[in-house]
């Protein structure tokens, strides 16, 4: 049985040209060949099938029975494959009907998706958005595979394959609600070290998140009230602080969305702590892709800030 990786592709081009054509010369020509070439490609379209292909006649070149069962597949494989290769580079946003995954956390889905799902509403009403949880995957190995597009926040040790664009740096705040003794006491947004540290505070502690530096801060700070009240992820803080007398210091712009909201302070705690920096993250194989590209596009319009 012949193999599919003995046959020379631009062999192929010279058999449909010659079925099509019912001449070498003609065929030559199409392909833009010197005759003694595409005779030469003929004869070694014969050793490889161990047929004539085509015998001379008083119509000029006749195909055998074994090139002419080989003259429909052959024409339709080549001319899918010439689609494939020549595919636009294009992306018409407005009325493509892809579908894009993204992996965030879960403090990335709150900040993230609303606007760039309103967005995309208004833009390109057909695409499809999605989202997985960052931490539930190895990032470099499902975006390789095409599982995930992008991947947005603050992660840290990327795989070397991967390609990142800045979006912003920002703060940490600290939340409490506005019945909150404190939030009663406070004037001009911030908060004594002294109340700060006697405070009970509501900590998330995910060990896999950039967010553990604040814990050590804390501590190191000598904020002890934290031991007994926490939770693993950020989607849950504006509903345990709003109902509770307990401060939380999170990220600004998360704290930013929830203020108003949930009936939230605002504050800037009394510590030196760490930014928070995020980027987009993209493999090497979509670098140059139209869609991957548009969507990269979008996102830095809306989020990026300078500096």
């Amino acid at each position: 049985m012949r193999q599919l990786r003995d046959l020379d592709l631009n062999l192929l081009l010279v058999l449909r040209e010659i079925l099509q054509q019912g001449s070498v010369s003609a065929a030559a020509r199409a392909l833009r060949l010197s005759q003694p070439a595409t005779s030469n490609a003929l004869a070694r379209l014969r050793r490889q099938f161990d047929d004539d292909l085509f015998v001379r006649g008083p119509r000029g070149m006749q195909a055998t029975p074994l090139a002419l069962l080989l003259a429909a597949p052959l024409d339709e494989a080549l001319q899918r494959l010439a689609a494939a290769v020549n595919q636009p580079t294009r992306f018409d946003a407005a009325s493509s009907s892809q579908r894009f995954t993204l992996a965030l956390t879960d403090v990335g889905e709150v900040y993230f998706m609303p606007a760039l799902l309103e967005h995309c509403a208004r833009v390109a009403p057909a695409l499809a958005i999605g989202s997985v949880r960052a931490g539930g995957q190895n990032l470099a190995e499902a975006m390789a595979a095409g599982r995930i597009d992008l991947a947005i926040g603050a992660f840290e040790d990327m795989a070397p394959g991967l390609l990142q664009r800045r979006l912003f740096s920002q703060p940490y705040v600290t939340l409490l609600r506005r019945q909150h003794p404190l939030a009663r006491e406070l004037s001009g947004g911030r908060i004594p070290l002294a109340a700060f540290k006697a405070a009970r505070h509501l900590l998330v502690d995910n060990p896999a998140s950039p967010y553990g530096q604040i814990a050590q801060a804390l501590t190191r700070a000598g904020v002890r009230n934290f031991a007994h009240y926490s939770v693993p992820h950020f989607v849950a803080v504006p509903y345990i602080v709003s109902q509770a007398d307990l401060l939380v210091t999170v990220p600004r712009k998360l704290a930013e969305r929830a203020a108003a909201p949930f009936g939230l302070v605002m504050l800037t705690p009394p510590l030196r702590l760490p930014r928070l920096t995020t980027h987009v993250f993209w493999h090497r194989r979509v670098q140059g892709d139209a869609a991957n590209i548009w969507l990269r596009r979008q996102l830095v319009s809306l989020f990026a800030e300078a500096g």
